[in-house]
């Protein structure tokens, strides 16, 4: 029988961590989205973001079923990321709309972008799965719409809403932080093995240095300072 990179323990339990905190994070953003849409000022901003969130309740499913297929049960697998996740959450509660809207665009883009970086260093199929669960879906060109015609109208908008971006960066970095410290495999998936490359050094610095700037230029695109 063909080997596969999951025939390394190691590595299948990196896989499913990261499948584990990819499934829970989106099922959170679902109950989250749906939850901002009762926010929404219009009803045709209620139905965007009720698509939205149908969106990402399919991106949940694609992540369970592939757990499921490689034998995890996928309640298992998100578990251990409840806690953090939902810490994370509530510290990061927003108290209107377009906080809720900043959130969904800037905290939970840099968190995607941070977990597109991890997948380089899974298998193929895996790799492919997360590529597509964070392709865009629409969502970046709503939020940017509906949060820079709401700067127009109230210019002093600008200010509150670019340090609660600010908070958002450092609060989602601090959650990666911990995920990864508590969770050994992610830490190792990163660090590499003998014969598989990892992260130095350098490389990490990179990589941070590219999360960076795409949360800058998320920020410049609602028209935010960073």
């Amino acid at each position: 029988m063909e080997q596969t990179a999951f025939d390394d323990p190691a590595y299948r339990a990196a896989a499913v961590d990261l499948l584990g905190v990819l499934a829970y994070g989106e099922l959170t953003a679902f109950e989250r989205i749906a939850e901002d849409a009762k926010l929404a000022p219009t009803l045709n901003d209620k139905a965007e973001l009720a698509a939205l969130a149908t969106t990402e309740f399919g991106h949940f499913r694609q992540l369970r079923d592939r757990l499921v297929a490689l034998g995890v049960d996928p309640m298992e697998a998100m578990r251990p990321f409840v806690t953090p996740l939902d810490a994370f959450h509530d510290h990061t509660a927003p108290s209107d709309w377009l906080e809720g809207l900043v959130k969904a665009y800037v905290g939970d883009g840099l968190a995607n972008d941070f977990y597109r970086e991890i997948a380089s260093f899974v298998d193929a199929e895996t790799r492919a799965l997360v590529l597509e669960v964070f392709a865009d879906s629409g969502q970046a060109e709503f939020v940017v719409d509906r949060v820079r015609s709401a700067i127009e109208e109230d210019p002093k908008l600008g200010g509150r809403l670019a340090l609660w971006g600010r908070r958002l960066v450092g609060e989602a970095l601090s959650q990666a932080q911990r995920i990864a410290a508590d969770r050994d495999s992610l830490a190792a998936l990163l660090a590499g093995s003998v014969d598989r490359p990892g992260l130095d050094l350098a490389a990490i610095g990179r990589m941070f240095t590219r999360l960076t700037e795409a949360h800058t230029a998320r920020m410049t695109a609602l028209g935010l300072q960073a």
